[in-house]
């Protein structure tokens, strides 16, 4: 225990760092400063704060599920700050017991240190937030990252992966924007093929434009999608699991974790999965191996290391899309109008493409001061699209197609892609917790380096041939194969052959600042210097897009605690921006060359809720969106001219709760109403819904029981579905619109817990409902499926 300078308030401060017996930081672990009405929950960094603690002698009480409760006696000064580290055991009760045993919700996340990039409780941030846990993801029996971003409010898929080079990761709608995951750790983590839910502690959905802390070149004007990796822990333990299902299904993943030396400073963790799944369609697959070791070292107290790696490689064909004419009137509007059928695939599965994906995680943590951390996060992504894409498109009767306008012919394109990008992080924070007289401040400055770098060596796309969706029997739909795909490919003129790079150079500072114990205010700013090299095209040696442009980002929020660490009132104010190339051309009518950033901005209010125990989470909000400096159009004096006087509002509201009412019950659900209009834009487009905001209105939910005592103990269920309005995927005066109808899918899982083992049932779209998803696109969803699982721990 130490004792150190000017407190806060009238009274003292207790200030502590509470550690588990690894040495790794104790989130939320519970603070009770016995006899006293005080209590507090730690951040994802181990540390809390007492404050206005009349000066006398206390006990102060830690404790967390699986550990030993912790006493320790402290004597609080007028005027100043006790110190107090505090380290917790393992208890020596079996820790499977003590964690059924439990009334905690293992679904909620009350604190984060990735959103602000400090430790901040949810209740603390003036930002929403949501969170998918990996006991959720469990429960649900989730396989792939897809399914369990079902349990986001608010998001909604648009595209499957579709392994092209650059963006071939899967695109999601949030408040109104498409967005893909690119965040690991708060740091970049890209793919341009899907994720393996094996090694994911918790998806987190980060709303609102995050560009003040996150940058313009890897996230959404909507937000980010973050996820955070399962990290080492002090004892050995893992876990093993095999799950079968329809449509060829057959996943086993691995969870070991082990010490490395006698003290428990050096730990190991090592995540893995092979997936195989086939298609309800005549042909489709995909085979994936996965493999995530993990490793922490603690050097002594002040100094510590995390590294995480990722290597993914999977083999896989495309997902049916059948894109839709985008020059034209459309003939049908809706999928049932096609009258195709969604159970034929286009593709044959000879026809595939490789993603391999490394992702290195580095960390390094040092202690300087008791109010002062740095923290160096070193990360590289290396991804790959190698093998054939194909696809298809209504394209007749457009400007490139010979034939007549029809919507019953498609063509079919091919391409062979051998691209490889590459993306750099080098990021340095420095986080404070410190006092300036009564007033605590929380602080993150920082600098940021990444470079983006993209090698191109693609075949041209080919139109290989048409084919009648509406006649089963055309001769031409089996005639789509790898060696007839060569052959057509040897006389297509058109290779791409080009490198790309670019830097973007960004320094950072945000500080939360405490008016008073239960009022917040953060105000935060960033400066990003973006470098973009000239593109090289090593066909012709041709040189393009070179350009420099610089941004500043801003981000205020408040914090008001209605109730003491129960009941908050949040505003926002936040800024995206995203950077736009010149446009050569626009001086000779007199037009700036070098256009803005396009720029984003956020305003939104709501309240959070943490009650009752911790039983139930609340978050609710309405946000208003503009965007500003958008590229449009114009004619002057007959010359093409781009000016930036394009605008695009979104606003809505978001409904987000997790609720433990009762021992072994748990509640999710969710709710979000986006409106997304044009309003000043191209004529074919002004006062219309993007076509990428996806559907108006999501609503999730998921309610589940385990029996927690009696002969039934360990045995639960659980129940639900999502909801998703009518998504008007083409919307413009040049095709009309083209709507995928509202649906609603229900799904539910039975299972049974026990010390050892784990026995699961789940049935997927329990209805067997045909539905659809897409943007531009039209791609049906899948069938009922029934899928059972077995998993060992040990």
């Amino acid at each position: 225990m130490a004792l150190a300078g000017p407190g806060e308030d009238a009274g003292g401060t207790i200030k502590g760092m509470v550690t588990t017996s690894d040495d790794v930081p104790g989130a939320s672990v519970s603070v009770v400063l016995k006899n006293t009405k005080k209590t507090a929950l730690t951040d994802e960094d181990g540390t809390f704060r007492l404050t206005n603690v009349p000066a006398g002698t206390y006990q102060l009480e830690i404790s967390l599920i699986g550990y030993d409760t912790h006493v320790e006696d402290v004597k609080v000064e007028e005027g100043k700050i006790t110190a107090v580290n505090i380290r917790l055991n393992l208890s020596n009760a079996e820790l499977q017991e003590v964690i059924v045993k439990s009334t905690k919700n293992k679904l909620v996340v009350r604190s984060s240190a990735t959103v602000a990039k400090m430790p901040l409780t949810n209740l603390e941030n003036p930002q929403v937030y949501n969170v998918v846990t990996k006991d959720l993801m469990k429960e649900q029996m989730v396989v792939s990252f897809d399914d369990a971003l079902k349990n986001a409010p608010g998001v909604s898929r648009l595209w499957s992966s579709t392994g092209r080079p650059n963006d071939g990761a899967g695109y999601f709608s949030m408040r109104g924007f498409s967005v893909q995951p690119t965040m690991i750790n708060g740091v970049p983590g890209l793919t341009n093929g899907g994720i393996d839910p094996a090694n994911i502690e918790r998806i987190e959905s980060i709303k609102g434009p995050s560009g003040t802390l996150f940058g313009s070149s890897l996230i959404s004007f909507g937000g980010l999608l973050n996820i955070v990796t399962k990290k080492p822990y002090d004892f050995f333990g893992g876990e093993v699991s095999y799950t079968g299902g329809g449509f060829g299904l057959s996943r086993v993943t691995a969870d070991v974790n082990t010490p490395l030396n006698e003290d428990r400073s050096a730990l190991l963790r090592v995540n893995a999965a092979y997936h195989s799944e086939g298609s309800f369609q005549d042909a489709g697959f995909k085979k994936s191996v996965f493999l995530a070791p993990s490793f922490s070292f603690k050097a002594n107290d002040k100094l510590s290391f995390l590294i995480n790696t990722e290597f993914y490689n999977a083999e896989a064909t495309n997902t049916l899309m059948v894109f839709l004419n985008r020059s034209r009137q459309l003939i049908a509007r809706t999928p049932e109008e096609l009258n195709m059928d969604f159970n034929r695939s286009y593709t044959s599965n000879d026809i595939t493409y490789k993603t391999p994906t490394v992702n290195l995680f580095g960390q390094m943590t040092y202690k300087i001061s008791d109010k002062w951390t740095s923290q160096t996060n070193v990360a590289r992504s290396v991804r790959k699209s190698d093998g054939y894409y194909s696809y298809v498109m209504f394209l007749d009767g457009s400007a490139s197609g010979p034939i007549a306008a029809n919507d019953t012919l498609l063509s079919r394109f091919a391409y062979y892609q051998n691209s490889t990008s590459t993306t750099t992080d080098i990021q340095q924070n420095f986080i404070g917790d410190f006092n300036i007289g009564k007033f605590r401040n929380r602080v993150i400055a920082g600098f940021d380096f990444m470079q983006l770098q993209s090698v191109n060596d693609n075949s041209a796309y080919a139109l290989f041939d048409y084919v009648n969706v509406t006649k089963p029997n055309d001769a031409r739909y089996g005639m789509l194969t790898r060696a007839a795909v060569d052959a057509k490919l040897a006389t297509t003129a058109g290779a791409t052959k080009s490198r790309t790079n670019n830097y973007t150079y960004s320094a950072y500072i945000s500080d939360v600042f405490n008016v008073t114990d239960r009022l917040m205010a953060m105000a935060s700013i960033r400066f990003d210097h973006f470098d973009n090299k000239p593109t090289i095209n090593h066909i012709t040696s041709a040189k393009t897009g070179k350009y420099n442009q610089n941004a500043f980002s801003p981000k205020f929020g408040v914090v008001y605690e209605v109730v003491d660490k129960q009941v908050s009132l949040f505003a926002n104010y936040m800024n995206g921006f995203r950077n736009t190339a010149p446009v050569p051309g626009n001086e000779a009518a007199g037009y700036p060359v070098n256009l803005k950033p396009q720029q984003v901005d956020q305003k939104e209010a709501g309240v959070k809720v943490d009650m009752f125990d911790h039983k139930l989470a609340l978050t609710a909000s309405y946000y208003d969106m503009l965007v500003t400096n958008m590229s449009l159009g114009i004619t002057v004096n007959g010359l093409n001219v781009t000016i930036q006087d394009g605008e695009q509002e979104s606003k809505g509201v978001e409904f987000d709760l997790i609720a433990n009412p009762i021992p072994g019950l748990n509640i999710v659900a969710g709710y979000s109403y986006n409106h997304s209009k044009m309003l000043n834009s191209a004529a074919a487009t002004k006062d219309r819904r993007p076509n990428s905001a996806g559907p108006a209105n999501l609503a999730n939910l998921w309610i589940s029981y385990t029996a927690r005592a009696g002969k039934m103990k360990g045995f639960g269920a659980g129940f639900g579905g999502n909801y998703a309005s009518d998504n008007y995927i083409t919307n413009s005066l040049a095709t009309g619109t083209f709507v995928l109808p509202a649906y609603t899918v229900v799904n539910a899982t039975l299972f049974y817990n026990a010390d050892k083992y784990r026995l699961a049932l789940k049935a997927d779209n329990i209805a067997d409902k045909e539905y659809f998803g897409g943007w531009t696109t039209v791609e049906k969803q899948m069938p009922r499926r029934f899928s059972a699982s077995i998993g060992f721990r040990f």
